[in-house]
């Protein structure tokens, strides 16, 4: 969109109330100020009618006539009046601050880095500051001529530019998110009776046959122990030992501990019900 061109002739315009109707459109303005000339108007529009003095329903209008007739935002606007109250003449300035420091990458250096981590899938800062090394150093592409000499923390800050996200989009799935059903930690009995823990042995094989396991269950509080034989640590055979050995307390079981071995898989279709 090109520049706004706005004449404009307010030697008419000598109170807040012809700016009033001005801006209720009762009256008919000739417009001969320039773009270029806008600051001049502003500043002169501002010492004429003492906008510093005015009251605060005053600097609306003020300011309202000028956002009408200058083209500039409200905010532009407030800048530029407190500016043209502290001196008598706004000058526009398009050089940089002390502080600012000159664009060394241009927008095609951001375009290429954004093609390179196309080509190799995004990788760490470090690796892909040597690819650019090793594209102008050993293979003479001149295109990495400033990329090759980039540091690794200003490459991510090249990443995060508006065209490079244009650019390069990454895209990564859906990561599921484990939700643990329960929890396998120590009894905490509060020296009450009826926690246990369950440990299993192995008696060892004999000549290739396999042997028996022993299943101890002793009472954390009491030390009330049970011990019982098992052929095999599975389902079908573990099942019905532990109702037994459960069943042989003198107390009510509240819960059983076991080392994260076998004897702790007890499937959801047949659980122990042992209180």
């Amino acid at each position: 969109m090109r520049g706004m061109v706005i004449n404009m002739n307010d030697e008419q315009l000598h109170t807040l109330a012809d700016l009033q109707a001005f801006l209720t459109g009762t009256v008919a303005m000739n417009f001969t100020v320039t773009t270029e000339q806008r600051y001049e108007f502003i500043a002169r529009t501002v010492r004429r009618f003492g906008y510093a003095r005015l009251k605060r329903a005053d600097k609306a209008v003020v300011l309202r006539f000028l956002e009408r007739v200058s083209g500039y935002s409200r905010q532009q606007l407030t800048r530029l009046v407190k500016r043209g109250c502290e001196r008598r003449q706004l000058v526009k300035r398009y050089r940089g601050s002390r502080t600012s420091f000159a664009r060394i990458y241009t927008g095609a250096d951001v375009l290429l880095l954004a093609h390179t981590d196309t080509l190799h899938g995004t990788l760490s800062g470090l690796a892909t500051k040597k690819l650019m090394e090793r594209a102008l150093r050993l293979f003479g592409d001149t295109r990495y001529q400033r990329l090759a000499t980039i540091s690794v923390a200003h490459l991510y800050n090249l990443r995060q530019r508006p065209s490079y996200q244009h650019q390069r989009q990454v895209w990564t799935k859906t990561r599921p998110v484990t939700v643990p059903i329960g929890e396998r930690r120590a009894p905490t009995p509060n020296n009450r009776p009826g926690y246990l823990r369950v440990d299993s042995v192995h008696q060892g094989d004999l000549d290739g046959i396999k042997g028996v396991y022993h299943i101890n269950a002793v009472d954390c509080v009491t030390q009330y122990e049970g011990v019982a034989t098992c052929e095999k640590i599975s389902e079908a055979f573990l099942i019905p030992v532990l109702e037994a050995l459960l069943l042989s307390f003198p107390f009510v079981i509240h819960g059983f501990h076991s080392d994260n071995g076998s004897e702790s898989e007890v499937s959801p279709q047949n659980p122990i019900e042992f209180q």
